[in-house]
């Protein structure tokens, strides 16, 4: 075997196992992901909101794999979600007393915010809000993927 057709095996087979593990960390969160909450479990949170906002995927730094579509409503033991965001490991729902669009601006304000928890489905999500955490006094949830430092998305629900 000479050197040119070992460097292409290696060159296809390292190629295979880099194209396999991405689509491994796509595909991972989304085969491992709990049932979604159905329509009527979100409409019977939605009706006790006392804000309501939207997530749109024309974010600053939202992008075909960091995005987030929907309707928000936040009441005050619950935070929902009525549409979609992309796949992927790790997110984490935010309150920030400002409305932010990118990276930098989160990683800027993130003193200022709180980690309200875990966000488990991609399409639809319930996210309880922590007894001692107002809602009242934030002004925008982020959606914010913690494993890699990626800004999701966010919805102002105040001004």
């Amino acid at each position: 075997m000479n050197i040119s057709k070992v460097l292409l095996l290696l060159c296809s087979h390292g190629l295979a196992l880099a194209i396999g593990f991405a689509l491994g960390i796509y595909t991972l969160p989304i085969l491992t992901a709990p049932t979604s909450p159905s329509i009527s479990e979100l409409s019977a949170v939605a009706d006790t909101s006392i804000y309501t906002a939207e997530f749109h995927r024309n974010l600053k730094d939202s992008d075909a794999l960091h995005w987030g579509e929907g309707k928000v409503s936040i009441s005050q033991s619950t935070i929902s979600l009525e549409g979609t965001l992309a796949p992927g490991p790790n997110y984490k729902l935010y309150l920030s007393p400002v409305f932010i669009e990118t990276e930098a601006e989160f990683n800027r304000l993130k003193p200022t915010m709180v980690v309200v928890g875990d966000v488990k489905t991609f399409s639809n999500f319930i996210v309880d809000i922590p007894s001692e955490l107002n809602p009242s006094k934030y002004s925008t949830v982020i959606v914010w993927c913690e494993a890699f430092s990626e800004f999701i998305t966010s919805a102002q629900y105040k001004p």
